[in-house]
């Protein structure tokens, strides 16, 4: 019988060493809770049969020594009648009904006693699987912490206040390589003047140094 084999076979302590090892502790504590449910409800059935033949043999040994009572009983009213033959018989029953009573006593109590201890074993069944249900939780909360963790310590590792600022410095050359530039295309554009815009200035310089002259002329007396 098999029912309590992974409680024989795989004492908490053991499960527990397991599960700290295992890739997936979680996963596996769950693959574990279930296959000792199902070990619960066969276990249980199992306890359910053995209490039935229990209270069976119970109830047969409670008729039989009843039959006995009576029998006694039936024996004293034939005899008080007279009737050897019928106090006889009432004795027979009741010689045979306490043959039967002790028999089914002894099976009642060797019953009771597999029935006591299947119960028992279903109650530490019942109290492993509670235990290892908080035991989950309290792992599912460490592994969900560490793989966030782990999770961070992978992103920030390619992040440091040196690259940080390095980046920053690039970023500023860059700025001042575009500012650099935008200033010499203005000079350039201010040096690329077109021969129409040259003559233009040289008939503007002229008229003013001929307007200068006659005032400076006007004025020498």
């Amino acid at each position: 019988m098999s029912i309590f084999k992974r409680l024989r076979d795989l004492t908490m302590s053991n499960l527990y060493a397991l599960i700290e090892k295992a890739e997936d502790p979680v996963k596996l504590t769950d693959q574990y809770l279930r296959d000792m449910q199902d070990d619960l409800e066969e276990a249980e059935k199992a306890v359910a049969a053995q209490i039935a033949l229990e209270k069976k043999f119970k109830q047969l040994y409670e008729e039989q020594e009843a039959l006995v009572a009576k029998r006694e009983e039936q024996a004293h009213i034939a005899a008080q009648a007279q009737n050897i033959d019928l106090a006889r018989r009432a004795l027979e029953e009741k010689k045979t009904a306490a043959s039967k009573a002790a028999e089914y006593k002894a099976s009642y109590e060797q019953n009771k006693l597999a029935a006591d201890n299947l119960r028992e074993k279903l109650e530490e069944m019942r109290k492993q699987i509670s235990e290892l249900k908080n035991k989950r939780e309290t792992l599912a909360a460490r592994v969900n912490a560490a793989k966030a963790q782990k999770k961070i310590n992978q992103t920030m590792s390619g992040f440091s206040n040196d690259s940080a600022m390095a980046g920053l410095k690039r970023m500023e050359e860059k700025a001042l390589q575009l500012e650099a530039e935008a200033e010499a295309s203005g000079e350039v554009y201010k040096k690329e003047k077109s021969l129409d815009d040259e003559i233009a200035s040289l008939s503007k310089d002229k008229q003013v140094e001929d307007e200068l002259a006659a005032l400076m002329k006007k004025y020498q007396g």
